[in-house]
């Protein structure tokens, strides 16, 4: 694993251990300034002042005031900038990144992790600094075989500038600090989504990677659950389902502040870590469940769990590598999401296509049985397909990108547990293989990768198209948040729900023996 991932980590969690309630370094406005009308409202609550802190000419300088807006101005550069960067592979998950990342490091190539749309590993910017650099690697890597690497180069004629306006003054500063004598700030978009939150902690605006900038919310641990719990769970299921919530957004939150690195804060506030809106949603449920658990975190053999969930899993769990690659997880296995026993794994393995479909057929019996999103049918038209698959693979460069027509799609390879492993797509100008997770970025239509394929013909049996017939939504892998309500009505205590979807887990207190993340090299970072 790349050293980025451990500086990144130790920054935060080095302290982690001794103290239950850690400040977070959240990223609540990742692009600020990617488009020229982005603007944020601040302000102050009733009787309170915000504070700002930068610098001019190299001195800090403060100014105070009830309310502020932060803006872009699109400042010309003298000669056009070059922005470069060597991508390596293109992910739909941090997950399938990081690995990728640790086998490019063992190949002996030093890599960073990024996210400017979808997740990225980068050649190094430091080591491939020039374009003659980053030109000498990439032959290098098509020599090899390699056709995932390209260069992706921008000429950028103009800058964004952060400028921050209070009393009818304009500063013009790449880093900002804001703070209230409250705590509590509030923030509000200026044009599209008029959404009001309120953050506890302070704020911070800084450059990121991407030319942009990006709002920081640095805010203690046990506040930003309150601000978590509530999106991701509801407020409305019974006390023991909000405390599991708690308990994994808690290790969740611990194990993940590495995500990042390479833009200076450590979790983001949507699904591609967990959602957070501050405290604007916070309420007094979630808030006693937060309570209840505080300082609890889960762990196996002392060291924090991938404590993942998913709306639904359509009545099995995934393992963890049915979904991303890396190093197993033992605690993430293929579990029937049942009180009963509606299937026997052992006996009728789901890598069957017959035994799958039979499985997809069966709708009673299960925790999420009468959910949504249980079961579910998909058609989707041959263009939409081609329209999809188009897009991902421009994306990712592909030469394949011009295609013209889809031909037919082929489950490749299935799991015990279900789950596609691969999808083969033959289409007019070759075959295209996705793998995993990658199949939910190039198709629009599953909600999952628990599905089996039936053709759509029209006359003389041409294909129109395919329905794709599943279980699910999300990536299925640890907690069933649909199975959780049901388990809950049942009368289960936290504890008992998590040691069923996470087996073999303990529940403990946070304290500095536990290990906060292990690479795939078994290097330990935190506690």
């Amino acid at each position: 694993m790349s050293a980025i991932f451990l500086l990144g980590l130790s920054a935060g969690s080095s302290v982690a251990a001794d103290r239950k309630d850690i400040t977070l370094q959240v990223g609540v406005e990742q692009r600020f300034g990617s488009k020229p009308t982005d603007a944020l409202a601040l302000q102050a609550q009733s009787g309170d002042r915000l504070t700002f802190l930068f610098e001019t000419e190299g001195k800090p300088q403060t100014v105070t005031g009830t309310s502020a807006t932060l803006d872009v101005v699109q400042q010309p550069l003298p000669e056009p900038a070059l922005q470069e960067r060597v991508v390596l592979t293109t992910h739909r998950s941090f997950e399938s990144a990081e690995d990728s990342a640790s086998r490019w490091q063992a190949q002996g190539i030093p890599v960073e992790v990024a996210q400017p749309e979808r997740w990225q590993v980068w050649a190094k910017r430091e080591t491939y600094s020039t374009p003659l650099l980053r030109r000498l690697l990439l032959q290098s890597l098509q020599e090899r075989g390699i056709q995932t690497a390209y260069i992706d180069t921008q000429v950028l004629p103009k800058q964004p500038r952060a400028s921050l306006v209070v009393n009818g003054y304009r500063y013009t500063r790449d880093r900002i600090e804001i703070a209230s004598g409250q705590g509590v700030i509030q923030v509000t978009q200026k044009s599209g989504d008029k959404n009001r939150h309120l953050y506890t902690g302070s704020l911070r605006l800084q450059p990121n990677t991407y030319g942009t900038y990006t709002l920081v919310n640095q805010v203690p641990l046990e506040a930003y659950l309150r601000g978590v719990v509530p999106y991701e769970i509801g407020t409305w299921a019974v006390q023991p389902v909000l405390e599991v919530q708690a308990i994994l957004a808690r290790t969740y939150a611990l194990r993940n502040l590495r995500r990042f690195a390479i833009d200076g804060y450590q979790l983001c506030a949507d699904t591609q870590c967990q959602v957070y809106n501050g405290i604007t949603g916070a309420h007094p449920a979630t808030d006693r469940a937060i309570a209840a658990t505080r300082g609890k975190v889960l762990t196996y053999n002392n060291e924090l769990v991938d404590a993942v969930y998913s709306s639904s899993t359509g009545g099995i769990t995934a393992p963890f590598n049915d979904v991303w690659s890396g190093a197993e997880r033992p605690y993430l296995k293929a579990v029937i999401d049942s009180v009963g026993t509606p299937w026997d794994l052992s006996r009728q393995s789901l890598a069957d296509e017959k035994n799958f479909r039979r499985f997809i057929s069966q709708t009673k019996g299960f925790n999420e049985a009468g959910g949504e999103l249980f079961r579910w049918r998909i058609e989707s038209p041959k263009e939409t397909l081609n329209r999809d698959l188009r897009r991902y693979l421009t994306t990712i460069k592909s030469p394949l990108a011009t295609f013209k027509t889809i031909q037919r799609l082929d489950v490749a390879q299935r799991s015990p547990a279900g789950r596609v492993l691969k999808l083969t797509v033959t289409t007019d100008a070759g075959k295209v293989e996705l793998a995993k997770d990658n199949i939910l970025v190039a198709l629009y239509a599953p909600n999952s990768t628990l599905f089996y394929l039936e053709p759509l013909y029209g006359m003389n049996r041409v294909l129109k198209g395919y329905t794709f017939i599943g279980g699910g939504f999300g990536h299925g892998v640890g907690l069933s948040q649909t199975g959780t309500y049901h388990l809950g009505k049942l009368g289960w205590s936290s504890d008992r729900i998590l040691s069923f979807y996470f087996p073999g887990t303990q529940l403990q207190p946070i304290n500095n023996t536990i290990t906060f993340w292990r690479d795939d090299r078994g290097k330990a970072s935190g506690g």
